[in-house]
């Protein structure tokens, strides 16, 4: 099998593309850290051969801590991706972030406890620098193609990743805000994290479906109505993330943006090679099979 160029890692919907418009096949792959969220999907789209994850599972049966993040990446990573593409739902935290928009996130602040965050957590320990977590090349190369037109693509923003599964307390929201928060959603940490480890360019596209709990909702909306409206918005927000992301994949060339995400482990691991022992070698193998 020909290897992977770019990873995807979003919601439902396009996996129905690929596997329709791009003539997709399901796979069956397991890593060292167990089964990905689901079969991986594989496809020749837009010029470059890709590999979708929905990161909920089929039928999104997997909540926000339970996805198996490091399977994931490793399954990526294990069919040759250099690049992950992230799309995920969030709400807002600025007056000027509509919902059904599309931000480019640069910063993260990471509230999440309950996670499996590192492929080192025994036998090898590494430390990689993470200060831009999401990677600066692959940012641009998205936001130089930009959106269809009249879709608003902010160029930046700081995704807070709570625990969840609940939202926010009022109180929360208001402090998420004052920490210089963006948008707020539940799932690209450890994600990122783990894409970095691998040595892999990340970027995420945050879809605002509301504003988050600091912003009052219509009194005179009902429940019903206001779930319709967030759904109507995660709709239109997944629509456009799939043309920014297929408008990508037409000029994306690797070679071209060669980026430090690719070496973040060169001298990230601190572990003396010769105390590294042979199931460590086999579990790790492809991520650190070029530094042992």
């Amino acid at each position: 099998m020909d290897a992977v160029e770019v990873g995807i890692i979003g919601g439902t919907g396009l996996d129905a593309i690929l596997m329709e418009e791009a003539g997709g096949r399901r796979i069956d792959i397991e890593t060292p850290f167990g089964a990905p969220s689901c079969r991986p999907i594989v496809a020749q789209w837009h010029g470059r051969r890709v590999a979708f994850i929905a990161r909920h599972g089929d039928g999104h049966r997997l909540n926000p801590s339970s996805v198996p993040y490091r399977a994931n990446i490793m399954a990526l990573k294990m069919l040759g991706a250099s690049a992950v593409l992230a799309s995920g739902a969030t709400g807002s935290l600025r007056e000027n972030i509509h919902p059904g928009e599309l931000v480019i996130c640069d910063q993260v602040i990471d509230k999440t406890f309950r996670r499996a965050s590192t492929f080192f957590d025994e036998g090898v320990v590494a430390h990689v620098e993470l200060a831009d977590p999401f990677c600066p090349a692959l940012r641009a190369a998205l936001l130089e193609v930009g959106g269809a037109p009249g879709t608003a693509l902010h160029d930046r923003g700081t995704y807070v990743c709570m625990e969840g599964p609940q939202f926010s307390t009022r109180a929360e929201s208001h402090l998420h805000r004052a920490w210089g928060g963006d948008v707020i959603g539940m799932t690209c940490m450890p994600e990122a994290k783990l894409a970095r480890e691998a040595e892999m360019c990340y970027a995420l596209i945050a879809l605002p479906t509301d504003y988050d709990c600091w912003r009052p909702h219509s009194a005179d909306l009902e429940n019903s109505a206001l779930l319709a409206e967030i759904m109507g918005n995660l709709k239109r927000a997944a629509h456009e993330a799939f043309t920014l992301i297929a408008r990508f994949l037409q000029t994306y060339n690797p070679a071209a943006r060669r980026c430090a995400c690719r070496d973040a482990l060169k001298l990230a691991v601190w572990t003396d090679k010769k105390k590294v022992d042979e199931a460590t070698r086999q579990r790790l193998g492809a991520l650190l099979a070029r530094y042992l």
